[in-house]
């Protein structure tokens, strides 16, 4: 079962890469990543990553809105300490995280205005894990965190190496230690 909730996520996350409402043709999107599955298999899945400023500031700002959402819910669906505490810190630092994209963005000039829209795939990954408590939520959460947190290191690392925006590249430069930083704490709730 926990494999199902991993796949979810996984598709969730991929869909997340790609979340912009806002159809462009300048919109060049290439990566490829590779999703680690609970039994150790590895699945190349081709994931859309934004290279213009407007598809990586919603792609950014959906994903924080994930973690921030998600980890609202461990407040009271998770039985864990370290698990409350790892969602605690996910709240704080995507909340911060999201001001100071919203700053840059709205800076601009053209001003970007975020789009935080979740993908479908993570509005049905936030119900799967609405529906859980205590342990289940605790090893789902866990699970989804480290998936989440890989996708958005991906992607924070594809559009500083290829992103059309030099203060929005210093913003990925910027956030990709703390992002690391969560996708080790992540791990470490297994």
């Amino acid at each position: 079962m926990q494999s199902r909730y991993l796949i979810t996520a996984s598709a969730a996350l991929i869909a997340l890469a790609g979340c912009s409402k806002h159809d462009n043709a300048d919109n060049s999107m290439a990566a490829d990543t590779n999703i680690a599955i609970d039994d150790g298999n590895q699945v190349n899945e081709a994931a859309a990553m934004p290279t213009d400023a407007q598809g990586f500031v919603n792609a950014a700002a959906a994903s924080d809105r994930f973690e921030i959402e998600s980890s609202k819910q461990a407040a009271t669906a998770a039985s864990s300490p370290a698990v409350k505490k790892f969602a605690a810190t996910m709240v704080s630092d995507h909340t911060a995280s999201t001001a100071k994209l919203k700053s840059i963005a709205g800076g601009m000039n053209p001003a970007v205005t975020p789009d935080d829209s979740p993908a479908a795939d993570q509005q049905q990954l936030m119900s799967s894990l609405a529906g859980k408590t205590g342990a289940d939520f605790d090893q789902a959460y866990a699970a989804a965190q480290v998936t989440a947190h890989q996708k958005a290191l991906d992607m924070l690392k594809n559009y500083s190496a290829s992103g059309d925006n030099q203060a929005l590249k210093d913003f990925a430069n910027q956030v990709i230690p703390k992002v690391t930083a969560h996708l080790n704490m992540a791990k470490g709730l297994k």
